[in-house]
């Protein structure tokens, strides 16, 4: 069972993936760490962001035990992952390790942007994660405010709209829910209510594959 989840920075599709994780008992990849460890090697290593090559070799070379948890959640961290994963070299780098993890006995569930759509088209369930852009400036505002970075509301709304439209725009896998994809709206849903929803739609995948793969009895 391979479980695809997309959608926007700070739209809960992190916690719903660590939740159906934890319910189904399948391994789980945020996807975005990839990029957030590659954009941080980057400015450590004072790279060009304009040099393909370069930013794809840094993401060829990633040890993600080199990073700390918190330095991968800053809001630099963030906006350099954005500008990494719109370089197509880099996103091919770190494709086929995606891929792989996707790939191992009994599946896997990974969360990302482009997990349905190019990652895992043929994923068992699809699901699209989205809320509104000033819900999920506030809860992404008071999570960095919480780690002690000082930044206004406001700022977090413009960095989110900046965000969203290089996601989206980019040429290369652009951020997009995939035609398939069961579409959940957090933006007036407990994180509760959401994970239900998405789980509603896996058991029903489940119980779609069992009756599949069940012998026809004979009249």
């Amino acid at each position: 069972m391979i479980i695809a989840i997309d959608g926007t920075l700070a739209s809960g599709k992190g916690t719903i993936a660590r939740a159906l994780a934890a319910r189904y008992g399948l391994p789980h990849m945020d996807t975005g760490r990839l990029y957030r460890a590659t954009g941080v090697a980057a400015l450590k290593a004072g790279a060009d962001f304009e040099d393909a090559a370069a930013l794809a070799g840094i993401a060829r070379a990633l040890d993600l035990n080199d990073f700390e948890e918190a330095e991968l959640r800053t809001s630099d961290a963030g906006q350099a992952a954005s500008k990494v994963a719109a370089v197509p070299e880099v996103r091919a780098a770190l494709l086929e390790l995606q891929r792989a993890f996707a790939g191992q006995d009994g599946g896997a569930i990974l969360d990302g942007r482009d997990i349905g759509t190019v990652i895992c088209p043929d994923a068992d369930v699809k699901l699209w994660v989205d809320a509104s852009v000033e819900v999920r400036a506030r809860r992404r505002h008071a999570e960095l405010m919480a780690k002690g970075e000082t930044i206004t509301l406001d700022e977090m709304i413009d960095q989110l709209k900046t965000r969203d439209a290089r996601d989206r725009n980019r040429e290369d896998a652009p951020m997009q829910a995939a035609s398939d994809a069961h579409l959940i709206d957090t933006t007036d849903l407990t994180i509760d209510a959401a994970v239900e929803y998405a789980r509603a739609a896996i058991d029903a995948a489940l119980a779609e594959k069992h009756a599949a793969s069940r012998p026809e009895t004979q009249a």
